[in-house]
C-alpha cells in the first residue's frame, strides 16, 4: 500500500511527485538517516495520537547531526507537519510515519560537507512488524553488529541498515522469525532492528547503549512502565551470548516492532517456551499508553484531529 501524499521539499504534494533523481547522493551512498513513529487509533475517543512525537523527531535531528545536516526544523515543527500530513491522509487507523532526511544533491563524490540536506515525511497504515509476536524463534546471527567507530549504531542512517538487511535475511530464510546481533566484542547488541530485554534473577537487563545499539524510545518506553508500574529493577549492562539462553524471559522493543516475546533462540527453549508475565505485562501496559489510555502518560500522546 503507497501513500497518498507526502511531505516533500516544503510541502505536502501528491505521493506521486516525491521523486528524486537517480544520482541523489543519499541514494548512491547511503548519507541519509530515518526515524520511524507511530500514530495509534482510540476507537473510543475517536482520536489518533503520535507517540512521542518530541522525541523521535529530536532523535531524528541528532542523527543528521552525526551527517552533517542542520535544518531550520526542529522537533516541533517536524511534529505539526506530521499532524498535517495525517489530517490530510485522514487516517482513522494505527499508522506509520516514516521521515527521511537526506543529502540531496545530485553528483558523484563520497563526502559529508558542503552538501545540502532535505526531509520527507510520509505515512500508511500499519499493524505488525513481526508476525509472530508472542512466540517468537530467533537465532544469534553470524553477522556483527556495525560498531560505533564504524557506523554510529546510536543514529538510524541509511547505509547502515544493509547491516540489518543481511541480519534479517538470512534469518528468515534458516526459518528464524528474527535474529539476535552480537557486538565486535562478543556481546549481545539488539535484534536486527529491535532491542533487547532479559528478565533474569528478578531483574529486567538490556544491553548498555555503549553496546552499539540503537538508543530506542521504545526502549525507554518500557524501562520506564517497568520500573514505575510494574516495579522491577532495571539494569543496562552487556550481556554473554549464551547468558541469554538461560534468561527466564527474553523480549524485544522498538516503534515498529513494539514488545515481541521470544520463547526460543537457537532451538533453546527460554523459560517455560511461553510469553512470559513481565512481557505480557508489559505488552499490555504499553498498548494502553500508545492509544492514551494511561492518564500518567498521556503527555507522551500527540492527538491528531
Amino acid at each position: 500500500m503507497k501513500p497518498n501524499y507526502a511531505y516533500f521539499e516544503g510541502k505536502i504534494v501528491p505521493y506521486s511527485e516525491a521523486k528524486v533523481g537517480v544520482l541523489t547522493h543519499s541514494f548512491n551512498y547511503g548519507t541519509g538517516a530515518f526515524g520511524g513513529v507511530r500514530g495509534y487509533w482510540n476507537e473510543e475517543e475517536e482520536q489518533l495520537f503520535i507517540f512521542r512525537a518530541n522525541d523521535h523527531y529530536t532523535r531524528l535531528l541528532q542523527s543528521g547531526q552525526l551527517l552533517l545536516m542542520e535544518f531550520d526544523l526542529g522537533p516541533e515543527d517536524l511534529t505539526n507537519i506530521t499532524i498535517d500530513l495525517l489530517k490530510k491522509e485522514d487516517h482513522h487507523q494505527d499508522v506509520y510515519v516514516r521521515p527521511l532526511i537526506y543529502k540531496s544533491d545530485e553528483l558523484i563524490g563520497v563526502k559529508l560537507h558542503d552538501l545540502n540536506a532535505d526531509i520527507s515525511i510520509v505515512s500508511l497504515p500499519f499493524s505488525k512488524y513481526v508476525s509472530n509476536d508472542t512466540n517468537a524463534h530467533v537465532t544469534i546471527s553470524s553477522w556483527r553488529r556495525v560498531d560505533d567507530n564504524m557506523i554510529p549504531a546510536r543514529g538510524k542512517i541509511v547505509g547502515a541498515y544493509v547491516n540489518t538487511a543481511l541480519v534479517k535475511t538470512d534469518a528468515v530464510r534458516a526459518g528464524f522469525d528474527e535474529a539476535l546481533v552480537l557486538n565486535v566484542d562478543g556481546h549481545l547488541s539488539e535484534g536486527s532492528a529491535e532491542n533487547l530485554f532479559m528478565v533474569k534473577g528478578g531483574k529486567l537487563v538490556t544491553p548498555a547503549v555503549t553496546d552499539n545499539i540503537l538508543e530506542g524510545i521504545t526502549r525507554r518506553t518500557i524501562m520506564e512502565l517497568a520500573s514505575v508500574e510494574i516495579g522491577i529493577k532495571v539494569v543496562e549492562r552487556s550481556i554473554d551470548r549464551t547468558e541469554i539462553y538461560l534468561a527466564e524471559e527474553v523480549f524485544m522493543t522498538g516503534t515498529a516492532a513494539q514488545v515481541t516475546a521470544i520463547t526460543k533462540i537457537d532451538h533453546r527453549k527460554i523459560g517455560n517456551g511461553e510469553m512470559g508475565p513481565i512481557a505480557s505485562k508489559l505488552r499490555e501496559l504499553y498498548d494502553s499508553a500508545v492509544r492514551g489510555k494511561l492518564e500518567k502518560y498521556r503527555h507522551w500522546n500527540t492527538p491528531v484531529y
